[in-house]
This record gives C-alpha cells, sequence and structure tokens, in this order.
C-alpha cells in the first residue's frame, strides 16, 4: 500500500504544480489569517481543493489534515491520514521567488509511510516510502555524512541560534536560510546542507512529508529533545525537528538546551 500512495501522492503533486503555477504570486489575491497565523492566496485554497479532491477520491477511508481545510476531528480515528501543506513557503510564493513546495504525505497511525516534496517552479520532486529510500526526480539521495558542529552547514531561522537553546556556546555552523521548511528539510536529505533545526512547536503539515523523505535518506529526525516524531496528534504540532545524519544528531541533541 505505501508504494501504490506514493505514486497517488507524486501524481497529485504535479497537477497541483501546474494549477499553482497558473498564479502570478506577487498578483494572486491574498489576506492575512485570524491570530497571526501568516498570509494565504488564492493559490493556496485552489491547490488545496485539487489536492482534496485526487487524493480523497482515491482513498475515501483516509483521514485529511491541511493547513487549508477546517480540522476534522474524524482524522484521529483514521486509520491512514493525508498531511498537506499545498504552498509551504506562502510569503516566498506571494514574492515571486521559486522556493515554496507542496509538501503531502501519508502517516498510517502516527508514523508517515509515503511523502513528497514537489516544487514546481525548480522541477523537483523529492519522494520517498518506507524501506524503499528518498529520491529527487528518481535519483537516490543520501544525508551528507558531517559528524561535527563547527563547520557544519545548518538549515535554520534567526531565533534557533540565540544563546539559551544551547548548553555550549553556539557553534560555528555555516547558517543558511530557506523559507520554506518542507524545502530546507528536503535540501538536507539530499545532502546539500548538513542540518536543519527548528526549536518551536511545529505544523505537522509543514514537516510530515520531510521527516520521512529524511529517514529514507539517512537521517536521524526527533523533536528539539530527541524525542520520536509522531503524527496525526490532537492538536496537530510536534516539538520542533532536529534533522540531520546520525553521527550530527547525536551531537546536536547533546547541545542542545
Amino acid at each position: 500500500m505505501p508504494a501504490r500512495d506514493l505514486e497517488l501522492l507524486q501524481q497529485a503533486a504535479r497537477e497541483a504544480g501546474e494549477v499553482a503555477k497558473g498564479y502570478a504570486g506577487e498578483s494572486a489575491r491574498r489576506w492575512d489569517k485570524p491570530d497571526n497565523a501568516g498570509p494565504v492566496t488564492e493559490a493556496d485554497i485552489a491547490v488545496n481543493d485539487v489536492l482534496e479532491r485526487i487524493l480523497r477520491s482515491a482513498r475515501p477511508d483516509y483521514g485529511w489534515l491541511s493547513e487549508e481545510s477546517e480540522d476534522e476531528p474524524g482524522r484521529l480515528d483514521a486509520e491512514h491520514v493525508f498531511i498537506i501543506d499545498p504552498i509551504d513557503g506562502t510569503r516566498s510564493f506571494i514574492e515571486g521567488s521559486r522556493s515554496w513546495a507542496h509538501s503531502i504525505a501519508v502517516a498510517h497511525r502516527g508514523v508517515v509511510t509515503a511523502a513528497v516534496i514537489y516544487l514546481p517552479r525548480k522541477d523537483k520532486l523529492y519522494a520517498a516510502t518506507t524501506g524503499q529510500g528518498a529520491t529527487l526526480n528518481g535519483a537516490p539521495v543520501r544525508v551528507s555524512a558531517q559528524a561535527g558542529l563547527d563547520g557544519a552547514s545548518v538549515l535554520g531561522a534567526k531565533p534557533t541560534y540565540a544563546p539559551e537553546n544551547w548548553r555550549i556556546p553556539v557553534p560555528a555552523f555555516s547558517r543558511v536560510y530557506r523559507p520554506s521548511l518542507a524545502y530546507r528539510l528536503a535540501c538536507v536529505a539530499e545532502g546539500r546542507f548538513d542540518a536543519m533545526l527548528t526549536l518551536r512547536p511545529t505544523w505537522e503539515w509543514d514537516v510530515a512529508a520531510g521527516d520521512l523523505i529524511l529517514r529514507e535518506a539517512g537521517a536521524h529526525v526527533s523533536d528539539r529533545r530527541g524525542g520520536v516524531l509522531r503524527f496525526n496528534n490532537a492538536v496537530p504540532q510536534v516539538g520542533g525537528i532536529v534533522a540531520a545524519g546520525p553521527a550530527l544528531h547525536s551531537a546536536l541533541i547533546g547541545a542542545l538546551a
């Protein structure tokens, strides 16, 4: 079933990409969500609609969790659930950047079993299913072998490096940033960067797909305290993300406060 799910996710991601590319980011109608939850555009809603139509018609018994859909409590009782961010990096999309992504995952009893991160403007499709490795446009990818903290290239936002987050002086990382959480995770899976950190509570739809793609690329992925990530929670968040190759991940967890 995970392999069949992955085929479905890839098809849906490609169709969603065509829909999203039909909108010019800077001119797409936009508005702000309540409670300072960030911007949303008509493209986010259109992509959500096409993904829901494709995925739920193919798997009507799967639950549904999407950033752009009203939460359905029934998902908590479903064996499988789709976890979707229609456009991860909406601000980037609005600015006309190419670094936004569709993040699409299937979780089975809290564990992601099939996942796709697709960047339509870059034509990059990262994919994974349980036990089959991770790929970029069909070619295998692998996390980097970096082991030491100093000199490691780390994708993270500025608050990550605040001294209070660390037991030790903040390591001499090579600091890098990408606006999409999903894309950051995919870049680590690809081995382009060594680690990704976000230390605040994080919405599941931003990171569910990246969790599996990273694990299948050989990374260790955990919350900020080293705990295993579980998905389809009643409050759909995880306690931050630490993602890197095994040795570097261990070093990061040991260094974090």
